[in-house]
């Protein structure tokens, strides 16, 4: 890691003073360093550069899934229907959904320092941080699976979150899968049909229909704040999965995005 108040204070001492003055500048470097936790001279630019607008906590959110859904370089459909899962789970109207929307976009090029700062804020309010890395999980499954990169940012942003490593691994196995999805498997494309309720010769708008409807009335957003247990949480995360899965599978056999 490089201490970036240390270097500078260094340098501005070495040529103000010689070697005492280096040894002052380095030491005064060091406590800004502590004291502001600064990790590299982007780090302090970005401190010292101008203010950017505050984000609040809705846009946060929806940038961070948009940077999950877009981290594996494309958004899925699943993706997207998880977001709308999420903006009604969260009672959004329609002015606030388009700027959820807009937010998720922004989310999916935006870099990974512009969100340091929002994260580190949050680190006062420990319950919101949970609930924004609960969402995080919950994007990093839309598809079925958990991706080497997006399984780093949402680590990333944790430790950012103050979270320490094994508090984060105890979240994110509450998302892991408990079993094997016995009902649908990459060759058992009549079980995701039956699964899904659609027929084979079903046309791509039904089959998009019969799983957002699906999703929608399994997904285990539906019970939260209901004092759903955590084994209730859990099935609907399986089902959810299922969904999920068979449509992956059918979606490829037909040939639709």
């Amino acid at each position: 890691m490089i201490w970036p108040a240390t270097v500078l204070g260094a340098a501005a001492g070495l040529a103000l003073a010689s070697i005492p003055g280096a040894l002052l500048g380095g030491l005064l470097g060091q406590v800004l360093d502590r004291r502001m936790r600064l990790q590299s001279l982007q780090h302090l630019r970005a401190l010292l550069g101008p203010r950017r607008p505050a984000i609040d906590d809705e846009d946060l959110l929806f940038m961070l899934v948009g940077r999950l859904a877009k981290s594996d370089g494309r958004v899925l459909d699943s993706h997207i229907q998880t977001a709308r899962n999420e903006m009604q789970r969260l009672g959004l109207d329609e002015p606030a959904r388009r700027r959820a929307m807009q937010a998720f976009a922004r989310g999916k090029q935006v870099a990974d320092q512009e969100l340091r700062a929002p994260l580190h804020a949050l680190r006062a309010r420990p319950e919101r941080a949970e609930a924004l890395l609960r969402t995080c999980w919950r994007m990093a499954w839309a598809d079925g699976r958990v991706s080497v990169a997006e399984r780093r940012l949402i680590e990333q942003w944790g430790r950012w979150l103050g979270w320490k490593p094994a508090a984060l691994a105890a979240l994110a196995g509450e998302y892991e899968p408990t079993r094997k999805v016995a009902e649908v498997t990459s060759s058992d494309y009549q079980a995701a049909l039956r699964l899904l309720g659609v027929r084979a010769d079903s046309e791509p708008a039904a089959i998009k229909r019969a799983y957002r409807r699906l999703l929608s009335r399994h997904h285990p957003d539906k019970l939260a704040g209901s004092g759903a247990t955590a084994a209730q949480l859990r099935a609907a995360t399986d089902k959810t999965r299922e969904l999920q899965l068979a449509y992956e599978l059918v979606r490829r056999r037909h040939g639709f995005r």
